[in-house]
């Protein structure tokens, strides 16, 4: 993992490549919001709220484990990954 997991999401294109739910695969938006647990993403049509731990996404092409970034954003700007 690079430096997007480490940059604020908010007003950043985010896509859905992988997730638990199908109807959530290849959602599109920009981030409008992000808690411990959730991601709101505004699509064209509306708002979506997203677990964070249910999804695999890409920000400004790099690919993020939902599941490895279960903290708040200003904990999670702050951390070190490991690479996998």
């Amino acid at each position: 993992m690079t430096g997007m997991i480490n940059l604020p999401w908010l007003s950043r294109n985010l896509e859905v490549i992988d997730s638990t739910d199908p109807t959530l695969i290849g959602v599109t938006g920009v981030v409008m919001d992000e808690t411990k647990r959730t991601i709101i993403v505004q699509t064209s049509d509306n708002e979506i709220t997203m677990a964070k731990d249910t999804i695999r996404f890409t920000i400004e092409a790099e690919e993020i484990n939902g599941s490895a970034v279960g903290q708040r954003p200003e904990e999670r700007i702050g951390k070190r990954y490991r690479r996998s």
